[in-house]
């Protein structure tokens, strides 16, 4: 009579909490590749080591040895043809009480497994049995493991972290916006393999795809494709022009999972709207969930190139004001991800391994897709451009200079001058086990002016333009101006700034000075004018001279909901010559202030007190808001219905929640008005079991 399998235990509990996913199931086995998992098999007669026990695992919809989607492997031991891939293997595990026919059995996935969902069966003397499923995923935990991590800090931060910051404003007025990334909750785990396969690889040879998941090089740049819907089937629809009324505004958002869970739920189509730092940091949770090490990475100052000349090239007419929208420009901030991985692909002696910059948001085609990276941070540093994916681009982002045009009333241009000094600046992502900033400018490019950074960015241009362009010698500058602030800027509040103006030759001048201020997309695009004013001033020669500006809250407040910064510029023209300086500022927000009432506990109500104090002295009105919190919320609290808030009046309100995970958990709260436009902020509460 044959050894028939009676029963049959996945150990989900104690295998997902070996291999750091009980966060995400308990019901579910979710292993890491190349750590091994206990399977325990009942059978109904005792059980000999030379009995037939075949194991088959497949994944895919053509599971192949070939591929690296099939393997059977057990007793007798199988044999592979030469060209098999990611063979897996068991042993018998010491809790196995053979005689009583319990086999328990140390299943090992291979470091080369593709990632994904796998079928798992057994074979017993000719009789097969289908045991279930199980879900395999990357492991920076193991050392043959492409994505492998040494640092166990690093880990918690770049794999296990839940909830973290990203960084906006400008280089001067650095901001911070919390954000849950939510990669552990539950439905996590089908959105995350749908990401793959509705990408259009997939779609086209699904075999290969499928194969290809064993490569943390090629899944990263699916998702980078799938984050936007540019191409197929995308995640999230990008709009910068600030109309938004058929969707969500991309400042709405405070998590990758209320986005995930809509595109999903409805079938796939997808969400808007997003921007870059939405983008960014819902491709991390889908990273993170992965098993790929990855953190969310700003760069202040961040240069469109379009034609790979490393010059953005900046319009100004002899008002100062900005040109309209511009197929190149510099952004106040961009947010991309960086992903932590191997690049054997590279065959460069590792000098490529290590941080990989990954960009969705859709700004240019990489070989016909909408994707960027990764790119080795290492290749950005060293100016290797020629190194895949997209260094250029990325390259261009954190070096491009700046060529600044006055275009006079004829038509005609006049260079001003060239900057080289301000794009890329305060690169910024979040410090381990800290919500503190870390700049690490220096991992992408060496110190601004230095020699060192000046003969890698002249190499960038020869190898990158087809025009072949060098330095173009310009003329000295006569006058140099700067714009300070005289106090800081607080949204409600009067700006009051300086200009001041230095003689650096001999001679005086009579200047014509205009300044200008506009309201500013944070992609570097101008919105709406807000302000104009012309001045004569007599410069004499090695002196200063100043010019108060002042901006009142009723000429800004109307254009400043829907925008991002106030470029304030001025342009001094004394006959031929022209001076120009600028300078963009981003307002300070008023505050939300959040705190939990009484001691929390798993599965007890908790209660939340949220406050706002109307800082204006008119109502403010269509009030909403918005709570989430991994552990804490399901889905997104919303309450749309507060009405209006008085002048000086203190908004106070009570929400009831049910945490169902304990831990350290983060709150995050999104207030939005007439006069506001969606502020964020966060708290720790501490769910004890």
């Amino acid at each position: 009579m044959a050894n028939r399998i009676n029963k049959v235990n996945f150990h989900c509990v104690t295998n997902n909490t070996a291999h750091r996913t009980i966060e995400i199931t308990r019901k579910q086995l979710i292993v890491r590749r190349g750590q091994p998992f206990l399977l325990t098999l009942e059978m109904v007669q005792p059980f000999s080591v030379r009995d037939t026990l075949l194991l088959t695992v497949e994944t895919g919809s053509a599971p192949s040895e070939r591929h690296g989607t099939r393997s059977q492997f057990g007793n007798p031991s199988a044999k592979y043809t030469s060209d098999a891939k990611a063979i897996w293997k068991y042993e018998i595990d010491r809790s196995a009480v053979l005689e009583r026919g319990i086999v328990a059995l140390s299943v090992t996935p291979p470091t080369d497994a593709p990632v994904g969902k796998y079928s798992l069966s057994a074979m017993t003397h000719g009789e097969t049995r289908n045991l279930g499923t199980l879900v395999v995923l990357f492991n920076p935990w193991c050392s043959g493991d492409w994505v492998y991590l040494p640092d166990d800090r690093e880990r918690q931060e770049y794999v296990m972290n839940e909830e973290g910051t990203v960084y906006i404003g400008t280089s001067h007025y650095i901001g911070s916006q919390p954000w849950i990334f939510g990669q552990f909750e539950e439905e996590m785990v089908d959105i995350c393999l749908k990401i793959l396969d509705a990408n259009l690889k997939h779609r086209k040879d699904p075999a290969g795809d499928t194969s290809a998941r064993c490569n943390p090089v090629y899944v990263s740049r699916v998702i980078s494709a799938m984050l936007n819907s540019n191409d197929y089937e995308g995640v999230l629809v990008g709009r910068w022009d600030g109309n938004y009324s058929d969707g969500c505004s991309p400042t709405c958002w405070t998590s990758s999972v209320s986005i995930l869970q809509r595109w999903f739920q409805n079938r796939c189509n997808p969400v808007t709207y997003g921007q870059c730092w939405v983008f960014a940091t819902v491709m991390c949770t889908v990273m993170r969930f992965f098993g790929i090490p990855c953190r969310v990475v700003t760069n202040f100052q961040s240069a469109h190139d379009s034609n790979n000349t490393l010059a953005i090239d900046e319009y100004y007419n002899d008002y100062g004001v900005r040109s309209k929208e511009a197929s190149e420009s510099v952004w106040n901030f961009h947010v991309w991800v960086e992903g932590w991985m191997k690049r054997p692909d590279l065959m460069k002696g590792g000098i490529y391994d290590g941080w990989q910059v990954l960009d969705p948001t859709p700004q240019e085609e990489s070989e016909g897709v909408f994707c960027c990276g990764p790119a080795p941070v290492n290749a950005i540093l060293r100016g290797d451009t020629d190194v895949k994916y997209d260094v250029p681009f990325v390259y261009a982002e954190v070096n491009a200079d700046i060529v600044k045009w006055m275009i006079s009333t004829n038509g005609s241009k006049k260079k001003m001058y060239t900057d080289s000094m301000s794009v890329g600046q305060s690169i910024s992502t979040k410090a381990v086990d800290s919500w503190k900033r870390v700049d690490i400018t220096d991992s992408y490019k060496h110190r601004e002016g230095s020699a060192e950074e000046r003969a890698i960015f002249k190499r960038a241009v020869r190898m990158n333009s087809k025009e072949g362009q060098g330095d173009i010698e310009e003329a000295p500058q006569y006058v140099e101006m700067k714009i300070k602030e005289e106090t800081k800027a607080i949204n409600g509040q009067d700006i009051k700034l300086r200009l001041k103006l230095s003689s650096k030759d001999h001679t005086n001048k009579v200047l014509s000075v205009r300044v200008n201020a506009q309201a500013m997309r944070y992609n570097g695009n101008p919105a709406d004018n807000i302000l104009n004013k012309v001045q004569h001033v007599t410069l004499l020669s090695g002196q200063d001279v100043a010019i108060p500006i002042q901006i009142p809250f009723a000429d800004y407040s109307k254009y400043m909901v829907n925008c991002d910064s106030i470029k304030v510029s001025a342009v001094a023209s004394d006959s031929d010559e022209y001076y120009q300086t600028e300078t963009n500022i981003t307002l300070e927000q008023p505050v939300i202030s959040m705190k939990v009432l009484y001691p929390v506990h798993v599965n007890h109500e908790m209660t939340l007190e949220v406050e706002f104090k109307n800082p204006l002295n008119e109502r403010l009105r269509n009030c909403s808001l918005t709570v989430i919190g991994c552990g804490l919320f399901k889905s997104d609290y919303i309450q749309s219905d507060l009405g209006e808030v008085e002048p000086k009046a203190t908004l106070k309100l009570k929400i009831t929640t049910t945490p169902y995970r304990a831990g350290l958990k983060t709150v995050v709260a999104d207030f939005d008005c007439s006069s506001f436009r969606d502020i964020k902020s966060s708290c720790i509460v501490d769910v004890k079991p």
